[in-house]
């Protein structure tokens, strides 16, 4: 009962907090593929002038979700476009925070399920196919900027992806990273303890020339004019040469809480020191850990997740010890990152 208390005073007390900011319509949106039977789940938070009532999406037993008001109308002028990737095994809603965040200063935000990696669609077949990754962010991009009816105009020259771990290495990817099997199966097994390498094994996405081939192709988007990574993975299979050349600015952030499988130095910092240190920004956040990224958690949610499989409640803990902040001030750090980072929007 207390937990169900607490949870149910976290929401009115988010609801209150929203009351009065800028309006935000959200949107679920199917994206058909008649060539590779690889459907889209996409979803759109964008900036409103509506005056009707807002619900929570995405709020769950777990994580806090974040209010909206469905089917909105889009406001009117032209607003900068950013599309999320989410993680292995994540999922549209995992950014929601960050998602609402900037929506409220005048995003067009999306959010798409990448098949075979996603928390409901685990078909091996699907995930094998790495590089339709960031062929999904580009179908995301035709997705709103075909519907300006729906979500609002977009502004062409400011189109941005953001990537939490794999979601990372996806929007590198778009931007113009290219991407070695035969390195990156190398470097495996000098480092064999990473969780890059175990995620990657089971994707398998390299058994067959051919897919080698697809995989290593220039998979760039021209229209991307910016890219956010969190706490990424996969970076240590992109080459120096593709890295130094990236053409468009790239902010890189890591989560600092040390980390066996997924440690700064050999994930995140590794990659920063291979960009062009005029374009890329890299910033280390001490207390955030990797699942810093994922939305808030409820009260109780943690030892929810352990009593059911143990191991689970990870994904609901931070930093520990003395000066380690909630994720909520994360995740506003976070955000205010990522706004200076990425060229104004109209709204600001």
């Amino acid at each position: 009962m207390k937990i169900a208390f607490s949870a149910l005073l976290l929401t009115c007390l988010t609801t209150i907090a929203l009351a009065g900011e800028n309006p935000v319509g959200f949107r679920s949106s199917t994206l058909a593929d008649a060539h590779n039977d690889r459907t889209l789940e996409m979803v759109v938070w964008y900036p409103s002038a509506t005056t009707a009532a807002t619900q929570l999406i995405g709020d769950d037993v777990v994580f806090v979700g974040a209010s909206a008001v469905r089917d909105a109308p889009p406001a009117a002028g032209k607003h900068p476009l950013l599309v999320l990737s989410h993680g292995y095994r994540g999922n549209w809603s995992n950014q929601i925070w960050l998602a609402s965040a900037l929506a409220q200063r005048g995003y067009i935000v999306a959010a798409i399920n990448h098949p075979g990696s996603t928390t409901h669609d685990r078909s091996p077949k699907a995930a094998a196919q790495l590089w339709q990754r960031p062929v999904d962010v580009s179908r995301a991009i035709d997705g709103v900027t075909a519907q300006p009816e729906k979500f609002g105009l977009v502004a062409n020259d400011r189109i941005a992806v953001v990537g939490h771990s794999l979601g990372g290495w996806t929007a590198l990817e778009i931007a113009g990273a290219r991407f070695d099997p035969d390195r990156f199966a190398h470097d495996c097994k000098a480092h064999p303890q990473l969780s890059s390498c175990a995620v990657y094994g089971k994707m398998n996405p390299a058994s067959t020339s051919e897919s080698k081939t697809a995989l290593a192709a220039d998979l760039r988007d021209e229209r991307v004019t910016a890219v956010v990574t969190l706490d990424l993975g996969l970076s240590r299979g992109m080459t120096d040469e593709s890295l130094a050349a990236l053409p468009v600015p790239t902010l890189v952030i890591a989560a600092g809480v040390p980390s066996h499988d997924l440690p700064a130095e050999l994930e995140s910092a590794n990659l920063a020191k291979r960009l062009p240190t005029a374009s890329s920004r890299y910033v280390e956040i001490s207390d955030a850990s990797h699942f810093s990224f994922l939305s808030v958690c409820k009260p109780g949610a943690e030892a929810m997740l352990e009593e059911e499989v143990p191991g689970d409640g990870i994904i609901c803990r931070d930093g520990d010890g003395n000066g380690a902040r909630s994720r909520d001030l994360i995740q506003q750090q976070v955000t205010s990152l990522i706004t200076e980072f990425l060229p104004p929007s109209p709204r600001n």
